[in-house]
Order: C-alpha cells, then sequence, then structure tokens
C-alpha cells in the first residue's frame, strides 16, 4: 500500500458507456478506462469481499477531521447520488422522498475509476452526497480525502446487517464505508444450442472455440476477460507474475479473442431476453434479469465460474464535500431497514449483506435465488480482486484482446 500522500494516476478516456434499460449496475474491480472512465492505478491492496475470508488490505487512515461528520440536525431538501447505473428499487428511492422528505438526483458511473476521476477533479465541490465505490478502492480514496466519515450514531439501522458483511478489511470499523450489495461472476448459455452441460470456465473456454464460436460475449472488463484464464487455470487471479501474465496474454488474445462476437457488460438488458448471443460471460444479478425477461427463460441456464471467479463488494459511502450531509445519512439509514433491503434485492438480483435476508427472499417467494444468494462452499471459491502492479498490463491485454476480436 503506498503511503497517505500516494497520487492518484489517471488514465485517459478511453470509449463510452452504452446505456440500456436494465444496465445492472456496476463493474469490476478493475474497469480500468472501459467505460468512459479513467483510472486509478495506485498499488493499493484489496481486501475480503465476505465472511468467507480472502486477502488482507491495509487498513483505513484517520482522514478528515470530526467537524465534518453530520450531527443528526434537520435534514435538508435535496441528495445527491453518483452510483452504478439503474442500481436501486424506484419504490425505495421514491419511498424515501415521501417518508422522509429530501428528493433524489441520480447520475451513474460506469466504473470505478470513473467514479474516482470525477471525485478528484471536483476536489470536493462536485456536488455529491452518496457514492458507491467498491471496497478494494476505498482505502486510497480515504487516503485522498474523497471520502467523509460517517456518524455511525445517525445509522441505527446498521442493526439490520449481517456482521458478516460488515468490517471488511478496507474499512474495518466501517467509518467510510456500509455494504450496500456483493456478487459474482459466471456464464449463461442457451441450452437448445449448447447441448452438453458446461460447468467450469474450461467448459465456458472449449464452447466458446468451438460450437458457440462467434456467439459468445465476454464482459467489457479488463480483469473478467483475463480472469477467464486464471480462474480456469487455478492461478491466481490477482498475480503479478510477468510469466503467467505472458501466459494469459496468449491465450486471451491469440486464442480466445478470434471467437469472440462481444465485449458486454450488461447481457442481461438485451442479449440474453433475445438470445443474441448463445454464451455469455455475466454477473450473476444481470443473468437472473435476463433469463427472468427472456421469453424462453427455460432455454438459458446460468453457471457459477468454477473452479475459482470473483467476489466484489459495492459501498455505501459519502464523498467529502457533501452539501447535504444529514439527509445523506437519513439516505442510507433508510435503506438498511429489512423491507427496503428486500425490494433492493429483488430489483437488482443482489444480496445486499442484510440479516436473514436470504430467509425473508424465499418467504417472500422471490425469484431465481440461486442466482443472489450461494452456499458457503460456493463462496469459498470466489477470490476479491486487488488494485495491484499487474494493472496496467490487464488493460494491455484487454485493449489487444478487443483488437484481436474486431470489437
Amino acid at each position: 500500500m503506498t503511503g497517505s500522500d500516494a497520487p492518484l494516476r489517471i488514465l485517459a478516456h478511453t470509449s463510452a458507456v452504452p446505456r440500456i434499460r436494465r444496465e445492472v449496475t456496476r463493474r469490476g474491480l478493475f474497469g480500468l478506462a472501459a467505460a468512459g472512465g479513467a483510472g486509478l492505478l495506485s498499488a493499493c491492496g484489496g481486501g475480503s469481499g465476505s465472511g468467507s475470508g480472502g486477502a488482507a488490505a491495509t487498513v483505513v487512515p484517520s482522514g478528515p477531521p470530526p467537524s465534518q461528520i453530520a450531527t443528526g440536525g434537520p435534514l435538508e431538501n435535496a441528495i445527491s447520488m453518483y452510483s452504478w447505473g439503474d442500481y436501486d428499487a424506484p419504490k425505495v428511492l421514491k419511498g424515501f422522498t415521501k417518508d422522509e422528505g429530501p428528493t433524489i438526483t441520480t447520475d451513474s458511473f460506469g466504473s470505478n475509476e470513473e467514479l474516482i476521476s470525477k471525485l478528484v477533479a471536483s476536489k470536493g465541490t462536485g456536488g455529491y452526497d452518496i457514492v458507491v465505490p467498491t471496497g478494494a478502492f476505498i482505502p486510497q480514496m480515504v487516503q485522498n480525502g474523497l471520502l467523509a466519515p460517517i456518524n455511525k450514531e445517525l445509522i441505527p439501522n446498521l442493526q439490520y446487517m449481517d456482521p458478516a458483511f460488515l468490517g471488511q478489511a478496507w474499512d474495518p470499523e466501517n467509518n467510510y464505508s456500509i455494504c450496500k450489495a456483493w456478487g459474482t461472476t459466471g456464464f449463461v448459455y442457451d441450452t437448445t444450442k449448447i447441448s452438453r452441460d458446461l460447468t467450469t470456465w474450461k467448459d465456458f473456454i472449449d464452447a466458446a472455440q468451438n460450437e458457440a464460436s462467434g456467439k459468445t460475449s465476454v464482459l467489457d472488463d479488463p480483469a473478467e476477460v483475463t480472469g477467464i484464464y486464471y480462474w480456469a487455470n487455478g492461478i491466481d487471479w490477482n498475480t503479478t507474475d510477468s510469466a503467467q501474465i505472458d501466459a494469459c496474454e496468449t491465450f486471451v488474445v491469440d486464442e480466445l479473442a478470434p471467437h469472440i462476437a462481444a465485449f458486454d457488460s450488461y447481457p442481461g438488458g438485451q442479449a440474453i431476453p433475445q438470445g443474441t448471443q448463445w454464451l455469455m460471460q455475466v454477473w450473476n444479478g444481470d443473468a437472473r434479469i435476463g433469463i427472468m425477461e427472456s421469453k424462453t427463460p427455460e432455454n438459458w441456464k446460468w453457471v457459477l465460474g468454477s473452479p475459482a471467479t470473483e467476489l466484489w463488494m459495492d459501498n455505501w459511502a459519502i464523498a467529502e464535500g457533501a452539501p447535504h450531509p444529514e439527509a445523506a445519512h437519513a439516505f442510507i439509514d433508510y435503506v438498511l431497514t429489512p423491507e427496503n433491503q428486500l425490494a433492493n434485492v429483488d430489483y437488482i438480483g443482489y444480496h445486499t449483506g442484510a440479516k436473514d435476508i436470504e430467509a425473508k427472499a424465499k418467504d417472500e417467494g422471490l425469484e431465481m435465488l440461486d442466482l443472489v444468494f450461494f452456499t458457503p462452499e460456493q463462496i469459498e471459491t470466489m477470490k476479491t480482486g486487488e488494485v495491484n502492479d499487474a494493472q496496467q498490463r490487464t488493460v494491455d491485454i484487454w485493449n489487444k484482446a478487443k483488437a484481436a476480436a474486431g470489437a
């Protein structure tokens, strides 16, 4: 981990983020410049993404002075939120305004790097109150004064959170962040086009190179694309070994990319319902939405990537210089109530870290919960990402793969 005065090194923008109706909702830890955003390229270790354990990360420093913490005074009349696209149940947003008063304005980003770039550029004057970064990015965001501390006395509904999803390595005391949602990566395939059972990343690769050649999509995210190789071959996803990275590049660029038809981070919005591709790498919540919106859901099969895959966690946080800190705290507290947590689970298709949320979702008859909740054994196979020195190589491989695929 770099020191508290570590610079934020920013990559140039490369492309625009596609906006679709249900672009659920977030990108992976290393969406470096992949979605119209800029990149944070500091070597900051990631932490555990769930109660299943994980790599240790640097403890968050003390940060801004206590005078910037909300005190529980009257709520301001508005909130501005900067988050992943379509990441909150509309009924929850409308309910907050109806019950508490402040109106909510939302703006969306396509990557953590895009979020950080905008916060750096605004220097605390961007007007955002609530932001939703992924866990591994939080320590350096705090060190560089991009996040304000949370007054947990104003968040009594923390009592409804499962302790397994609090106290993560990137923020052990939850002084700057509270779990919003977490998820993982796998793939879906059309069983009417691919008749054999696919169960692993090696199966995904084999099908992509054979019967699904030219009808396969991967996530438009550097680490997800390279992850396919690492996960399939039992290699640490966060490797900085140059020989392993070289082998990954050879495979992804020369062997996989020629068979790829699309780099699509949101296949649940269009590609799955429309059957555009036959085999698609996808995040679990997006897979759930795509299958549920398909006219032939029985044709699609979801597979959790194995023998290993990703685990990410997005977090509620308050931007430094937030103009409406009282309302921001009130909103975070509001969404943590059991009924609002359940509404968000149903809408976004991701586990929100709330206590007993799986049992409540089953009681309410929510659909396709095997794509939302995972067993301890499955969680043990999920690995959190790191912001490390291999990032630029990962981006380079992704760029070369897109060129080789003609994307």
